[in-house]
This record gives C-alpha cells, structure tokens and sequence, in this order.
C-alpha cells in the first residue's frame, strides 16, 4: 500500500475516534462534575489535565476548559495554565494534519492543502495562524487546516499563543466569577469578544489581502 493511501486512511480512521468521542462526551456532564473537585487541589488540577487531554478528541474549544482553570485557580495563575493548555492541546491536531498531508495526492486533501497554502501563504504564516485563531473559528479546523498547509511548527505555536490570548483571559476571568462551573459560562461575554476579536483580526488581514488583490486588479 503506498504512503499516501496509507496516511488518508489513518486519517480517516482519526477522524472516526473524534467523530466517537465529540458525540458520546458531553461538556455538561464533564464540566458539571468540577464543583465535586474544587475544594481538593490535588484532585482539580488532575480533572482538568484530563479535560486538556480529552478536549481535542472531544472538539471542545479551549475556552471551555479555560473557564474551569478559572472557577478553580483564579485569574493570575489560571491565564498562563490555560493558555499553555490551549497551545499545547492543539499541537496534536497539528501535527496530525501535517503528518497525513505530507506528500499525499488524494484529492481533497491535496484541495484543502492547497487553499490553506494560499491564505497562508498570503497572510504569512504566524500572522495568519493568530488572525485565524483570534476570529471565532473552531481552534481545531485552525490547527489541521496549519498542519495540512506545512505551516512551521515556532510559527503555529506563536501564532496560537497570540490569537488565544483575548479568549483565555476572557474565559479565565468568566470562570473565577462563577459560583457554579457551567460549559456555558462564556455566553455572557461570548457575541461582544467575537465582535472584538474578528475586528482585530480583518485588520492583521487588511494588508495582505490589500497586496494581493491590489495586484490582481493593477495586472501586476
């Protein structure tokens, strides 16, 4: 069986697991069960190493287990634990796209390769992962669509860290007011972030985009 054929179906078959778990694990159930572990240290930050570990299989955002970093940790040292959270539980999803997407010629992975290679390669790689992730996109589509288009792994780090930085102290912050952890804790602030952070990242765009199609209509 050659490579290629070999990385899309082990990619398929990934797919198949998220795809297992997103349906069967329930945020709500998950999240809910954190009021049982707050009072016991020990026991909180094992309960959210296990949702950081779970998260990326289960497509919930980052936000969501920010939110219980700070219902438990507080706002000072729950930002920089919710923050690493985010970045490192999207490194998996990255790596994963650009391990099925290296030398692959299936059709529509080599469709979605090349589309993302060409935001990216137009926005530039890190300011087009931190525009990406600061829009309310869902962070794994962000971080598979990286991987397929072979963005440099500083540069997605980077980029994940920056674009990530609005929602986690966002979510961080929801979290240490609540007297009760809710997987819908964020909703509150939720419409005016998106607002905020979309604005942000059209205008890390507007350059680029102004290059681009500005040289497409002068013929350059």
């Amino acid at each position: 069986m050659e490579s290629g054929t070999r990385r899309s179906l082990a990619g398929v078959g990934l797919l198949a697991v998220v795809a297992a778990v997103a349906l069967t694990l329930s945020p709500d159930t998950a999240i809910g069960a954190i009021d049982t572990a707050a009072d016991d240290p020990a026991m909180f930050l094992a309960v959210v190493a296990a949702l950081y570990f779970v998260r990326p299989l289960a497509l919930w955002p980052p936000t969501l287990v920010a939110i219980v970093v700070g219902y438990g940790l507080g706002i000072a040292a729950g930002v920089p634990v919710a923050l690493a959270g985010a970045a490192l539980t999207s490194m998996p999803t990255y790596a994963a796209a650009r391990w099925v997407g290296a030398g692959n010629d299936c059709a529509p992975i080599e469709r979605l390769a090349s589309v993302g290679g060409g935001y990216f390669g137009s926005a530039g790689d890190l300011r087009g992962v931190v525009a990406a992730r600061l829009a309310p996109i869902p962070a794994d589509a962000v971080s598979c669509a990286a991987g397929l288009s072979a963005v440099p792994p500083r540069a997605f780090a980077l980029g994940v860290l920056v674009g990530e930085l609005p929602w986690t102290v966002a979510a961080v912050v929801v979290g240490n007011s609540l007297s009760t952890i809710t997987a819908r804790g964020l909703g509150g602030v939720g419409l005016p972030l998106a607002v905020a952070t979309t604005a942000a990242a059209v205008l890390l765009l507007a350059g680029p985009a102004y290059e681009r199609f500005g040289n497409r209509s002068t013929g350059a």
